[in-house]
């Protein structure tokens, strides 16, 4: 967990008067929630405020309607499991000010099938929740990022939802964690050791005639602002300078924000695929997306869920969130073991832009991989080349 958070508010929440945001200083510059002249009064966090803001970027970043896409779930190893065509609509109704979701299933559909896959019959809606201003459930936002969870399910596995959103598109994630017990102890005889991930679903969703794939972005390519999902991003373009705004929020403090001039190479995660440790599980997929979630989940800390995306090479978007699970409650009876529900503990969204190359590679990175990426001269290109011929000439 971050020692220190870079806080900061995104530039696409101008207009947020009626929440003053505390304002950080860094570098000598304040930011505020509406982009003007900054409120210098510190004002204690207004839950009321708050559910105004939350409400206000529901509908402008994710209430757009129907985000069609194809369902993609991994198994723990990073394997593709099971693919789905749906669409998840956030549909606003203006005369009660809700938002209604839905989920739309094509039955027995496959990717070749996405142009007309909605046009069928086959296909089924299932109801999924209402929202309101004073009702958002398990929704948390924070600029374009939005967490829904933590939740446990029926099953009693706990499922995590990450999205960020740009333009007419999002990618949402879906991290499963299972309860799982230490070695030599019988699943279900006593309280689980910790939750382990076992299922992870991302969908490239757009709010398009239909699920953006690659053939559908080269027939129709998106318009100008809308991400191209499925375009080569060579892995050098994450480790770039970046520079840009965040916003985060804690339940003790609210939101709280700042603007960031230069990301430091210590808060670069998005450059480290791996993680930062061994219980880190990552997934970094084609199109400039970044996944990291616990192994797993335990009761002695704070589980860092993380979604990184690059809608295109010169904007990175980030999300993160802390999640606490099994923490125990006191109980009455010596012979009962419970558990609180998992909580949200913090939250943070970064929108960056890419402000230059940077000066020196990455500490982190191997030696190999340094001379990979170091640029070279037009001799050391032609040298280079030679040796490939010569290579080639003797091996013929």
């Amino acid at each position: 967990m971050f020692l220190v958070w870079i806080l900061a508010c995104s530039s696409s929440v101008k207009g947020f008067s009626p929440l003053n945001l505390r304002i950080q200083q860094r570098g000598n510059k304040h930011y505020s929630a509406s982009g003007d002249i900054p409120n210098q009064n510190n004002n204690l966090y207004d839950p009321d405020e708050d559910l105004e803001v939350q409400w206000d970027l529901f509908k402008k970043h994710h209430a757009k309607g129907s985000y069609k896409g194809v369902w993609t779930s991994y198994d723990y190893i990073g394997d593709v499991i099971d693919e789905t065509i749906a669409s998840v609509n956030l549909d606003y109704d203006e005369s009660d000010d809700s938002i209604v979701q839905t989920h739309t299933i094509a039955v027995g559909a496959k990717k070749s099938d996405c142009a007309t896959c909605f046009d069928s019959e086959e296909t089924k809606v299932l109801p999924v929740a209402k929202y309101t201003q004073k009702d958002l459930r398990k929704t948390r936002l924070a600029s374009v990022g939005m967490i829904n969870g933590p939740t446990l399910l029926r099953s009693g596995a706990m499922a995590t939802e990450l999205v960020l959103s740009s333009g007419d598109g999002r990618v949402r994630v879906v991290f499963q964690h299972a309860p799982v017990w230490a070695a030599g102890v019988e699943p279900g005889s006593g309280p689980p050791a910790g939750l382990r991930l076992f299922r992870t679903m991302v969908s490239r969703e757009a709010t398009r005639g239909q699920p953006p794939t690659f053939e559908s972005e080269a027939e129709n390519p998106p318009g100008e602002g809308d991400p191209i999902f499925f375009r080569g991003v060579p892995p050098f373009k994450w480790h770039m300078e970046w520079g840009g705004t965040s916003w985060t929020w804690g339940p003790q403090a609210g939101n709280r924000g700042w603007q960031v001039e230069r990301m430091e190479e210590a808060d670069a995660w998005h450059g480290r695929p791996t993680g930062d440790g061994p219980n880190v599980w990552n997934l970094r997929l084609p199109g400039g997306v970044l996944l990291q979630c616990p192994r797993i989940v335990s009761d002695d800390a704070t589980g860092i869920f993380r979604l990184a995306w690059l809608p295109t090479n010169d904007d990175l978007l980030r999300v993160e969130a802390g999640v606490l699970a099994l923490q125990p409650m006191a109980m009455e009876d010596d012979t009962v073991v419970g558990f609180y529900p998992p909580a949200l503990t913090s939250l943070r969204s970064d929108v960056m832009k890419k402000t230059g190359e940077l000066p020196d590679l990455p500490k982190f990175l191997k030696e190999e991989e340094k001379e990979a990426l170091k640029p070279q001269s037009d001799e050391e290109l032609k040298a280079n080349g030679n040796e490939s011929e010569n290579d080639t000439d003797s091996d013929s």
